[in-house]
């Protein structure tokens, strides 16, 4: 097996990216902390071709020299908005038929490899602060709460992990791309 070059990756240009069909997952970052986890989330959402990101409270927001160290470019790639209330955005998103899931060990959350997505449905995948989780009302608010199943002793992973095992998860079962 030999490894592929860059030239060899296929790779589409921000132009082509800007207008191909996206993934129906809008990524909502509610109270993120670390600029390195922000950049993460971007470069994972582009991977995804992700339909948006918002980015919500005290997450930072593009341009960044921090956000742009881990997203490498996607910054200009993903569309993205700042709303400075989480649960407003979760409202305005439900108002748009857009299923609100949460990802948070909670009482009742529904294991995400028991996860089945829709078809010509959109979710909204909302992932919380490093310490405290996604608020509480918006856990609430949420159509469903996704948990990741874990085995070990800290039952704790990293946002910019969580945010890729669910996206690929749920990519993975829409069969975008198949």
């Amino acid at each position: 097996m030999r490894k592929l070059k860059n030239s060899e990756l296929d790779r589409l240009s921000v132009d082509d990216f800007k207008s191909v069909t996206k993934t129906p997952i809008i990524i909502v970052l509610d109270n993120i902390r670390s600029l390195n986890n922000i950049g993460s989330v971007f470069r994972t959402s582009d991977a995804f071709l992700i339909e948006k990101i918002y980015l919500c409270g005290i997450t930072a927001t593009p341009p960044h020299k921090d956000i742009h160290k881990t997203a490498l470019g996607s910054t200009e790639t993903v569309d993205w908005e700042y709303a400075e209330n989480t649960m407003d955005l979760i409202e305005k998103l439900k108002a748009e038929n857009i299923k609100v899931c949460s990802v948070e060990q909670a009482e009742n959350a529904m294991m995400l490899n028991n996860f089945t997505p829709k078809q010509q449905t959109t979710y909204a995948l909302v992932f919380g602060n490093e310490v405290k989780g996604v608020a509480q009302n918006v856990v609430s608010a949420s159509d469903v709460v996704l948990e990741i199943p874990q085995y070990g002793t800290k039952h704790s992973l990293n946002i910019s992990v969580s945010c890729g095992i669910v996206v690929w998860d749920v990519f993975s079962k829409l069969n975008v791309k198949s």
